[in-house]
């Protein structure tokens, strides 16, 4: 491993890694994100600043133990796994992980084509078959540095989008938003949104693609396009927030667009179009991309059928675009759609959080320099606490929706035990002796 690293070396890790930041920065992110700041303004900046560095710490454990061990995540769980459950939990975990995936790329679709909306005068069914055609060919061409390179492009085109918006609004000056960045606080009606926040930005299926994606990389270089990487896409995360408190009353593209061209001239709304639209294609292209890479891990990775140009890898991105397509084509409306799945997503993350704990402090998995020190346990513990805390509660708030009965004090301390007993467990876990074994 080189001692230092270069500046070539840097900036093309930093390319690679936007994978991540093109990821999490979908058309969920841009309707989450704009409609906390469009409700409660700058209440919930602090979510994002929590789930971007949540996202550093648990992307880099995942990338870390691909590096240590030469396999990546999904080979791991499957390995580990295979004698004591068999294939079919690598298949359920496939399945979990091509469903999200599948589900997301309808809303990634549709924000994309909202987004040409917004600047060209087409039906929305022209629009998606656009969209879809253009993330299609980008995936054919089967090189994953590529595509990195293609989607560096397009994130830096959405960076200057809404960071340009949020510069041009006055309502929040640069020190009013640090010090809303550091106040948690929950305001009544307002845990959905957090929940979907963070599930919005620790997108589960993304651990899978960073560990699929990290393979030949020196560990430095490694953490330093991450940080970089991820850290931008945080930004732009914010900005979008802040971008949505300009709308007051009902939420939607439209009204968002048109508040914008009220308040701060007539480039914010073309700003936002293109902002919205490069949200769209560059997470059509990462959802398919992610469900491939975790099949390939969970499914043959050993088989060696499973290139990024084999037949089976493009039968699984085309079948998350297909199904994308499809729902898009169905004009499902994409704002309520989106939102539910964030939610949902913030729930399963704990899940695919422990697991990779776990096989981070492996000692028979993975050398001791590689391996989770003290700092990064008590980091990745207090993540899946407060993930777990955020899932349970509103769960509980969703089914007394459905079946009234407990009060949601009953729920929320519910959550909170239940979040503790799963945090207690995995410490003891961890820390009940050396060798861990998952």
């Amino acid at each position: 491993m080189p001692k230092t690293l270069t500046f070539r070396r840097g900036l093309s890790s930093v390319l690679l890694w936007s994978i991540i930041s093109a990821a999490f920065i979908g058309p969920g992110t841009v309707t989450t994100a704009a409609q906390a700041g469009a409700s409660y303004q700058l209440q919930l900046l602090w979510a994002l600043v929590f789930s971007t560095f949540a996202t550093i710490i648990l992307q880099e454990a995942a990338a870390r133990l691909t590096l240590a061990s030469g396999k990546s995540l999904g080979h791991i769980i499957a390995e580990q796994y295979r004698g004591k459950f068999g294939r079919g939990l690598c298949i359920g975990l496939f399945l979990a992980v091509a469903f999200g995936c599948a589900a997301y790329q309808a809303g990634n679709l549709l924000g994309a084509a909202s987004g040409l909306e917004l600047l060209i005068p087409l039906p929305r069914y022209a629009l998606l078959l656009v969209v879809g055609l253009a993330g299609s060919l980008v995936l054919w061409q089967g090189s994953i540095r590529a595509i990195a390179r293609i989607l560096a492009l397009v994130v830096a085109i959405m960076g200057l989008a809404f960071l340009s918006i949020a510069f041009l609004q006055k309502d929040y000056p640069l020190g009013s938003v640090m010090l809303q960045a550091v106040q948690p606080g929950i305001p009544e009606g307002g845990l959905l949104l957090v929940v979907g926040l963070v599930g919005t930005t620790i997108v589960p299926y993304n651990l899978f693609l960073a560990s699929g994606i990290s393979q030949g990389q020196e560990i430095g270089e490694m953490r330093w396009g991450i940080a970089l990487a991820v850290a931008i896409g945080g930004l732009i995360s914010m900005a979008i927030l802040i971008t949505g408190t300009q709308v007051s009353g009902s939420f939607s593209f439209e009204a968002l667009s048109t508040a914008m061209g009220e308040k701060l001239g007539s480039s914010a709304p073309l700003l936002f179009a293109m902002g919205l639209f490069a949200a769209g294609i560059s997470s059509a292209i990462t959802a398919p991309l992610a469900s491939a890479i975790t099949a390939r891990a969970l499914l043959g990775e050993r088989s060696g059928q499973w290139g990024t140009a084999s037949r089976k890898f493009r039968l699984t991105w085309g079948g998350v675009m297909a199904v994308g397509l499809f729902f898009g084509l169905l004009d499902v409306k994409p704002i309520p759609a989106i939102i539910a799945a964030q939610a949902i997503n913030g729930m399963l993350l704990p899940v695919v959080a422990v697991f990779l704990i776990l096989a981070a402090n492996d000692q028979q998995l993975i050398p001791e320099a590689y391996r989770n020190g003290l700092r990064s346990n008590i980091l990745s513990l207090a993540i899946v606490g407060i993930a777990c805390f955020l899932g349970l509660n509103n769960t509980g708030k969703a089914l007394s929706k459905i079946a009234p009965g407990p009060s949601d004090i009953f729920y929320l301390s519910g959550s909170a035990a239940t979040s503790l007993l799963i945090v207690g467990w995995l410490a003891w876990r961890i820390f009940r002796k050396r060798n861990i074994t998952i």
